[in-house]
């Protein structure tokens, strides 16, 4: 027998084109959602990721949520804890960062990644980087520091200081 509460939860079915969903400047990476969490009763979250070249997220750890990600085009460098050295993921990559275990992804180039996010649960995340956002265009372009892990905190994703 399946969880109740996911059963009592009616949802519509969701569709989207191609280009199509909010989209948001996360740190300089452009994030298009194909799903957000308000809209799978907070199941999960799934979007497009545009990485430009020297751009990615820091290292940080999430509290709650599992991230999965799928290299569509270009290549990231992703590190892990507990990994010897960071690896490189080209197109057909697939990376699992699991809740309570510190990672980061950045792009070192030439063109721009283009990867596939999915979050279990979504909300979290979703409120975060809507909150990233709207910091950066309040701040004209990339919010101070102190402000980025101030808002992931909050939202139980601890940012490691840089090296």
């Amino acid at each position: 027998m399946g969880n109740a509460s996911l059963e009592s939860t009616k949802l519509d079915a969701l569709f989207r084109e191609s280009g199509d969903g909010q989209r948001l400047n996360v740190l300089g990476v452009t994030h298009v959602y194909k799903a957000l969490s308000a809209q799978t009763a907070g199941r999960f979250s799934f979007w497009e990721a545009f990485v430009p070249c020297g751009q990615g997220a820091p290292p940080h750890t999430h509290t709650n949520e599992d991230e999965a990600f799928y290299v569509l085009d270009g290549e990231i460098v992703v590190e892990v804890e507990g990994e010897a050295r960071p690896r490189r993921a080209g197109p057909g990559s697939f990376f699992f960062g699991p809740r309570g275990r510190r990672h980061a992804f950045r792009n070192e180039g030439p063109g721009e990644a283009h990867l596939l996010i999915f979050c279990v649960p979504g909300e979290g995340l979703d409120r975060m980087f809507g909150e990233m956002h709207t910091a950066g265009e309040r701040a004209g372009g990339m919010p101070p520091m102190d402000q980025i892990v101030n808002i992931a905190t909050r939202h139980g994703v601890a940012i490691s200081p840089p090296n």
